[in-house]
Parts: structure tokens; sequence; C-alpha cells
């Protein structure tokens, strides 16, 4: 574990892609004796790199530092109802290597032994160096799984038997580096905050739209979880049904609604999980399937701006840049013919991690956890 003001120095690096050390002292504040000898140390440790030195001001030049993407390794690991995905970045959050498995439903052996071959994979792709320098392994998953048997269309006993596996303590067995475990739809909430292109949001609710539709929420800057780490279940948000009754989101905004009216119509829909960058949207399911999501979606962002004032509305998912777009405007749309009088409502974006954010968002959780501030709040441990 880095000390505070060590990853002070490597989060505003991070948000910056390079700074001197007289930057540094002067965003925290730090004494520059001080801010020299933090960075010395994490060069030493090969978490920086020395950039070429600015010249042309009065003085020494200044030596800007930046990220070594040598310096640390993470893994994530997803597990959703329909796929299971693990990803290795770098220290900048760049992709190196990524491994998929689709299926039917998960069960916990197929995924454990998934888990164990993929891993040996992708460290047979580092070097002895890179590999001693993976901090740790991140899963995504959703909580309580076991309640979705009928949603999955899951056998009960199979679904059942993840009530009473320990996923984190199985797989930290597997590592010999500490694994950590956060809601799937809250960890993709993660990657946008560390990973996403959000500007100065500090404050943002967000939606992830894979088999089933969840999100995260981020207050003042930082991922909040809430003490069981369900804060955000927003597929359990109440949105208009039916004849005006109540159902939740995840009854409309989700893929496992569209892949039903697709199967209905006698469509092979395999496809929106094993190839989601090609759908092609074409027929009255998809035009349905956008117009009741985007409605339900509007719904959910103005009840939650009746709690919390929120600058932005983040949207993203299991799905192509094109069906993301078409998602946000019909939301925008749906926005418009809302009474929302006494309320502030947030603006409407597309996110900007796409199709992995679950996958990427895991992988986060070891990043967050050992190198930054301000990202998250502590991962939970089950």
């Amino acid at each position: 574990m880095r000390d505070q003001n060590e990853r002070l120095v490597l989060s505003l690096v991070r948000q910056h892609g390079s700074l001197a050390k007289t930057e540094i002292a002067r965003m925290t504040r730090l004494s520059a004796q001080t801010v020299s000898v933090i960075m010395r140390e994490l060069e030493e440790d090969g978490l920086l790199l020395r950039q070429e030195p600015q010249r042309g001001k009065v003085g020494q030049p200044s030596i800007p530092m930046a990220l070594n993407p040598d310096g640390a390794y993470f893994i994530g690991l997803k597990i959703g109802r329909r796929s299971a995905e693990l990803v290795l970045i770098d220290f900048l959050g760049r992709t190196r290597d990524m491994l998929q498995n689709s299926y039917r439903y998960p069960a916990p052996r197929e995924i454990l032994d998934f888990v164990a071959s993929g891993i040996t994979r992708l460290r047979a792709n580092l070097d002895p160096s890179q590999d001693k320098r993976i901090a740790g392994l991140g899963i995504a998953m959703p909580f309580e799984l076991w309640n979705w048997a009928d949603a999955a269309g899951a056998p009960h006993d199979v679904m059942d038997h993840w009530r009473h596996r320990d996923m984190r303590g199985e797989i930290q067995a597997l590592c010999s580096f500490p694994v950590y475990l956060q809601n799937d739809a809250t960890a993709a909430c993660g990657a946008e905050l560390v990973f996403g292109q959000i500007g100065n949001l500090r404050d943002f609710i967000y939606f992830y739209i894979g088999a089933f539709a969840g999100g995260g929420i981020v207050l003042n800057g930082r991922l909040y979880s809430g003490p069981t780490g369900n804060a955000g279940a927003l597929g359990s948000m109440p949105v208009p049904g039916p004849q005006g009754r109540p159902i939740q989101l995840i009854d409309v905004a989700s893929l496992a609604m569209l892949e039903k009216a697709l199967n209905a119509r006698g469509s092979d829909a395999s496809y929106l999980w094993t190839t989601p960058e090609s759908w092609s949207g074409d027929g009255p399911e998809f035009d349905a399937w956008f117009h009741s999501a985007g409605s339900a979606l509007a719904y959910a962002i103005v009840s939650a701006s009746s709690v919390i004032d929120f600058e932005a509305a983040m949207i993203d998912g299991w799905m192509p840049a094109w069906a993301r777009a078409r998602l946000v405007a019909a939301v925008r749309t749906a926005i418009a013919a809302i009474d929302v009088e006494g309320l502030r409502i947030p603006l409407v974006h597309e996110g900007t991690v796409g199709i992995h954010a679950r996958a990427l968002g895991a992988a986060s959780l070891p990043l967050s956890e050992r190198f930054l501030v301000g990202a998250s709040t502590p991962a939970r441990l089950s």
C-alpha cells in the first residue's frame, strides 16, 4: 500500500498525463523537498518515468514525470449473466490482453476453470519482471446472483450454488496477489470514473445496460457503493409499467428483454452477447426496445434527481457505439415529455469506456485501492 502523499502524487500525474515537481508542490501544497523525495522514491520503484526537460523558462529546466506503463499490472474479471471476461491492463489503464467466455448461464465451477486457465494465459504473455508487477485482481459480478435464476433462464439448482460460494476467496486461493470484489454495475461506474473522459464532473449517476440494467453513483469525485456495496442499485428502481403499474427498471431496459423479443420472432439473438460490436439494429423489436428502455431510463434519471443534484447522467452498455447513441437520444426525448418542475435535470451523456466497462472496472479496483486517492470507496471483501 502506498502512503497518502504518494497516492496523491500518482493520482495527479494520472489525471494530468505528466507533471513537474514544482507543479505538484503547487497543487498539493506540499513542500518542494517533500515532493522531490516522493517522486524520487516513485521513480526508483519504477512507477514514474522522467520525460524530456521543458526549457525556455527562467532558471533550471523542469523535468516532467509521467506514469510508467510497466509500473504495475492489474487483472479484471467480469462475471456476467451471459458471459465472463478476463482483462489485463497496465499502469496507464491500457488493455494488454483480454479473454472472453460466453454461456447460457453462469455456473461457479465453469467460471473458476475459466479464471484459472485464463490467468495462466494472461501471465504467459508477460516477462518475469512484468509478472512480478501484477498488483491485484478485481472481480465485478452481480451480488446475490442466485436471485436472478428466472430472469436469466437458468436452472435454480445451478444458480443456488452461488449462494454458498465465496468467489473472492476461491479466486484468492489461485493468486499470490490480493483479490477485490465489487458489484458489476458499480465497477463499470468506477471504470468511467478512473478511465473515462469525464472532464471536471464530480457528481453523476451512471447506468450500464447489460443482460440486466444496473448502475452506480459518483459523489464528490468518489465512487459511492454504500455500507453493503449495493448503493446505486439502479436496476431495482421503479418505473412506469403496463397499465400504469410500477415495475423495475431491470424489467424494461435490460438487454435480456431485447433478446426475449428477438427470440419470440424466431431470431437467433446469441450475437447480442458474442459480437456486441456488430448488431444490425434492424427490425421492430429494436425500435420497441429503444423506445421503452429510453422511457424507463428517463424516469429513473428524473426520480434520482429528486434525491441528489447530479451534474450528469452517463449511459453505457454492452452494445455498439451507434446503439448507445440511439439509446441516449431516446432518453433525452423521453425526459422532455416528463413534468420536471422543481427539479434540476442532469445532462444526459454517453459513457466513454464502452462495452468492456465492467471488466475494466474490475481491474480498476486494485489500481484504486493500492495507488490512487479519491477514486473509490474501499472494495468489498466477501
